[in-house]
């Protein structure tokens, strides 16, 4: 049967539901920790209460009398694991590989997993179970001028350095000298990580909330030794990842727990383990040091910043790299250094570097056009690099401009009276401000196969990760147009490492980097088609692989790009900031589905909102651990702190992609914070340089000018 496809519809560009959403609204799609399997167990770990030592012993004989508990694995007899392998993402962090010695270097250290029939079993008896410790002295303190700290070259390289900084500054009429601090914050997924390890007919099979299957399957396979074609990894619906779930303690303690008992065992972290075994975003210190002419123009711009991580592995916030972006000078340093403490490893949090990086940066921006008497604005304009500031590469597109008229004149920027202090409504201060934001646009190599079926229907798999952002719809509507047909035709399957290899759902990749493969393999099928093939009854398949397409793109600067714009009104009675109203343009290529990007935006900006009022992270320094290590002593915006938020693009496809995408997912909270910190200044007439700006630091400060 030879079955042409339908009429092209231009599916990418116009508004789609979720395929999946129905079923996520009734309850039919199921996550990690709730998928029923035959004789399931039940993992609880147990972490450490200390901050540095060693384990002197773990009294696990009462805990296995206690009822329904099968095991209790620990440093004394849990199976081995191999760390000496470099996976998709770098070394792994040893935090994952679980009892494996006895050493603690931080709280939270995974020391055990009690495994029982039932969760409430497993829980009662992990939080009866003794374990005894050598303590040592710890240091959590993090501090500007660490003595130990050094640099570390990581997705960039730590220092990049050109011109003579001494000199330019020496030269420049103005000059902006100060230091920028962001705290310990952490994700929190509305879905905590939860992971379901068994062994069925010779192959491991897990089922996770994850960002990548190909990823966790590969570094289980080299943790455990395994032959890859024996570790398979699903993962169908995950509920929020924003970088926090790669491979963790639970799933290397339930396939550990698994190949132990011969059962199927799921290990699901509690809030509270999430903040100490999920990863979180290092608090930083940045100072920021700015020369300029009396016109504006920079002579000078140094970036420094400094980030914490545990004495186990390395993992660096790079919060100087957007410096590297966004403005150049005649000497342009700038620098990532990094401290070990007696804390957990720190991982990719939305938008990493990015995120603290920007709001150092667009807050000394912002002080700099102030010294000058310059519009931010037009500051920024007069310093719009036509290269890249470091790299010297040609910028793929930099539609930064268009993002600052167009969102200028949607705010009403031009109305803004520049001087603080001014504004009021009732007793309350009003100020605006502004910041501009970038993240890199980059794809990784995927495989996709596209399957036309006898019915006239058409299968999409692709090993995508779909965390929250649409990606199955996005799919959909790429594969429609590519095969000239309606996504009512078009099934896509995701979230399955069997499906084979595919990039991960992080750094704002995935949807550039599946659509890339899907596209070649839809391509590819529907000039067959075209040719009038006939369609057997399994169907007519065509894989892709992009490894080489990717490899062979030229070398530029590849970026999405956007300009964040709030209003805030301060009580300086309270010292309350509530932000009143906020928009977003963007610049960040082809929109495959405008209303899942404007989720994505609009998500981005309230983390933004969030990050620069609540979030801060306390370590207590006589224990090591966090204070309220939950979501009520851990705040975070809620809805009586969100405005009506607008967000919305301008024309930005990228000429280098196949459908024209750059990245959408993390963007959004980029200058977010710096927008409403430097509107808190226009209403009050005081700098905030530390975040978050809680009301005490607002009465602190004087409340108002």
């Amino acid at each position: 049967m030879t079955t042409a496809p339908t009429a092209r519809k231009n599916a990418v560009g116009t508004a789609h539901t979720r395929v999946e959403g129905r079923d996520k609204v009734t309850g039919a799609a199921r996550y990690a920790g709730e998928i029923p399997f035959a004789e399931l167990a039940h993992g609880w770990l147990v972490l450490s209460t200390i901050a540095r030592g060693r384990i002197r012993s773990v009294q696990d004989g009462p805990v296995l009398a206690m009822p329904g508990v099968v095991a209790v694995l620990h440093h004394g007899n849990a199976s081995r694991v191999h760390t000496d392998y470099f996976g998709m993402l770098g070394k792994p962090d040893p935090t994952a590989a679980v009892f494996q010695h006895d050493r603690v270097p931080h709280v939270g250290w995974p020391v055990a997993l009690v495994v029982a029939d039932t969760s409430e079993q497993a829980r009662e008896a992990a939080e009866a179970l003794v374990v005894h410790y050598e303590t040592e002295p710890h240091d959590v303190t993090f501090a500007g001028e660490h003595p130990d700290a050094y640099p570390l070259d990581s997705h960039g390289p730590a220092v990049a350095e050109k011109g003579d900084l001494d000199a330019e500054l020496a030269a420049s009429a103005v000059v902006v000298d100060e230091e920028y601090t962001t705290p310990e914050e952490h994700h929190n997924p509305m879905e905590p990580h939860a992971a379901t390890a068994l062994w069925d007919g010779g192959r491991l099979e897990v089922v996770d909330s994850n960002q990548g299957t190909t990823w966790v399957a590969s570094e289980l396979a080299n943790l455990f030794a395994l032959d890859p074609a024996t570790v398979r990894v699903r993962s169908e619906h995950v509920g929020g990842g924003f970088g926090s779930k790669g491979v963790r303690a639970h799933q290397v303690a339930a396939v550990m727990a698994a190949t132990h008992l011969r059962r199927p065992v799921r290990v699901v972290m509690t809030r509270r383990q999430m903040f100490s075994l999920a990863g979180y975003r290092s608090p930083t210190r940045q100072r920021l040091r700015l020369g300029a002419d009396a016109d504006g123009r920079l002579r000078a711009l140094e970036h420094q910043s400094l980030s914490a991580t545990s004495t186990v592995h390395e993992f660096i916030e790079s919060g100087a790299g957007p410096a590297r972006t966004m403005y150049d000078a005649d000497a342009h340093h700038t620098g990532n250094k990094l401290v070990r403490l007696d804390v957990p490893t720190p991982t990719f949090m939305r938008a990493p570097g990015e995120a603290p990086g920007s709001f150092a940066l667009e807050s000394a921006i912002d002080e700099l056009a102030e010294k000058c008497g310059l519009d931010p604005i037009e500051l920024r304009v007069r310093n719009e690099p036509d290269r890249g500031p470091v790299s010297g590469l040609p910028f793929s597109g930099r539609n930064l401009i268009a993002c600052f008229r167009e969102g200028a004149r949607r705010f009403g920027w031009a109305d803004r009276d520049p001087r603080p202090g001014l504004r009021r409504d009732g007793r309350l201060l009003l100020g605006t401000g502004m910041a501009a934001a970038s993240f890199p646009a980059g794809a990784g190599p995927s495989t996709a196969a596209v399957t036309a079926e006898a019915d006239g229907t058409f299968t999409v798999r692709i090993n995508a990760a779909d965390i929250g952002t649409g990606a199955r719809t996005a799919m959909t509507l790429v594969a429609a147009d590519a095969l000239e047909t309606v996504p009512a035709q078009v099934r896509v399957r995701i979230g399955d490492s069997d499906l084979g290899p595919a990039f991960i759902a992080g750094g704002s990749m995935g949807t550039r980097s599946w659509a890339w493969a899907v596209m070649a393999a839809a391509g590819e099928l529907r000039e067959r088609l075209a040719l009038g093939a006939d369609i057997p009854p399994e169907g007519i398949t065509v894989r892709s692989d992009t490894t080489e397409a990717i490899g062979a793109l030229a070398q530029k600067e590849r970026h999405s790009f956007g300009a964040q714009f709030a209003e805030v009104a301060v009580d300086p009675a309270t010292g309350e900031v509530r932000v009143r109203r906020m928009l977003g343009i963007f610049a960040a290529g082809r929109i495959v589905n405008p209303l899942t990007a404007r989720n994505q935006f609009i998500g981005g900006m309230t983390w933004g909102i969030s990050m620069a009022l609540h979030e801060e992270a306390v370590r207590d320094l006589a224990s090591g651990g966090n204070y309220g290590a939950d979501l009520a002593g851990y705040h975070v915006a809620a809805h009586a702190d969100i405005p009506a938020i607008e967000a919305d693009w301008v024309d930005d496809p990228d000429p280098d992609d196949p459908v024209g995408i750059k990245g959408i997912g993390e963007i959004g909270i980029v200058g977010a914070a710096a927008a409403v910190a430097n509107a808190v200044w226009h209403a009050t007439g005081v700098r905030h340089r530390n975040l978050p700006i809680r009301p005490d630091r607002v009465l602190l400060a004087g409340g108002h000018a």
